[in-house]
């Protein structure tokens, strides 16, 4: 098996691999065979296109044929640390973002600066930066949320910290699918939650669907927040804008006021250790455990137990504007969505001139 020493270069302000191994036809015929080779007649090599995960999918493809292997340097050993600019995490907090959108921006805006490793981030040129979503697209294959998350990373930096305004062209939006969201009845929720033991699990799964909040904005309550007096809790939003309360239900509290109790949490309500949020992550797989245990078979995530608290309130007869401030949504096209896949229809309404005495 033939190795072949690979070295990251750059040709004409593009990312590249580049491939050194002794003069072999069957080994020219192999790197023939990869998608975006080129020959460099000046430097006398094979080059493909970049690809963070290059040395796992060239070993692989050619799996006891040929051995892909950096080429050894004096300062091979010493990683390339990539580190935020200061004034990138400065400015978000100057303009008051929240520490979950802090959190988003940073890791996609740090993924964007190990992608261009090897430049100076005021030599990456707006070119590259479309480049680089196209990567994510086509490569890494971003849902459509994940990529607007990137580009209003990469965006804000340029924007907001250098104040350079970026050509829509090299920032073009994803079209939005048109999707319905999915729901779950109120027996399908019933059983569900019926099957969830962990009492802070259930706390944090209970608020969800009373309240209509995210994953994040669960972990993100602070003891604080709670207000018993006036039956309320403070959200704060990711970008501080849309802040709100939302209502506090007579049954969680008492679960929350027993969950107090067990645990006395400090800064924030659910932790996993004194000021350690709890996981997301953990808090996900807590519910699909209960999902399995409940036996519905449909699809059941936090994100459709949410959906289904619009919904339900909606079926219920609640002022769609009403559902729109609980849910913190800015438009109210964004909440209409949820009438749509609500059940209340016509046969529901009473005709006004019903009432009159005619």
């Amino acid at each position: 098996m033939e190795l072949i020493k690979t070295k990251i270069i750059q040709i004409d302000n593009e990312k590249r691999i580049a491939f050194f191994f002794g003069y072999n036809n069957n080994t020219i015929k192999k790197i023939k065979s990869i998608k975006g080779r080129k020959w460099s007649v000046s430097n006398k090599f094979w080059h493909i296109p970049f690809h963070p995960d290059y040395l796992h999918n060239l070993n692989n493809q050619f799996e006891g044929q040929l051995k892909f292997k950096p080429e050894q340097s004096g300062n091979s050993t010493n990683k390339i640390e990539v580190k935020l600019p200061p004034e990138y995490i400065e400015t978000m907090k100057l303009k008051n973002y929240s520490e979950p959108t802090i959190k988003t921006y940073r890791l996609h805006f740090l993924r964007f600066l190990k992608y261009y490793s090897d430049y100076q981030l005021k030599d990456i040129t707006q070119e590259q930066i479309r480049k680089y979503l196209l990567y994510l697209v086509v490569e890494k294959q971003y849902s459509t949320s994940a990529q607007n998350q990137a580009i209003n990373a990469i965006k804000f930096y340029y924007d907001q910290v250098l104040q350079q305004e970026i050509d829509e062209y090299y920032l073009p939006r994803p079209k939005r699918e048109k999707t319905f969201p999915q729901v779950l009845n109120e027996m399908e929720v019933s059983k569900i939650l019926k099957c969830i033991k962990d009492l802070r699990d259930k706390c944090m799964i209970f608020l969800i669907y009373s309240a209509g909040l995210t994953p994040s904005e669960v972990t993100y309550i602070k003891v604080k927040d709670i207000n018993s007096g006036k039956m309320k809790i403070f959200i704060s939003s990711a970008k501080r804008d849309q802040d709100r309360f939302v209502v506090l239900s007579k049954k969680l509290l008492d679960i929350l006021r027993e969950y107090y109790r067990k645990y006395n949490p400090q800064k924030w309500l659910f932790e996993s250790y004194p000021g350690k949020q709890y996981s997301k992550r953990k808090l996900q797989k807590s519910f699909q455990s209960a999902v399995r245990k409940s036996g519905i078979s449909k699809p059941a995530t936090l994100t459709i137990l949410k959906n289904s608290f619009a919904v339900h309130l909606i079926e219920k007869g609640v002022d769609v504007r009403f559902v729109q401030q609980m849910l913190g949504h800015k438009h109210s096209k964004t909440t209409m969505k949820y009438l749509k896949v609500s059940k209340r229809d016509l046969s529901v309404i009473q005709s006004p001139l019903d009432n009159l005495d005619v």
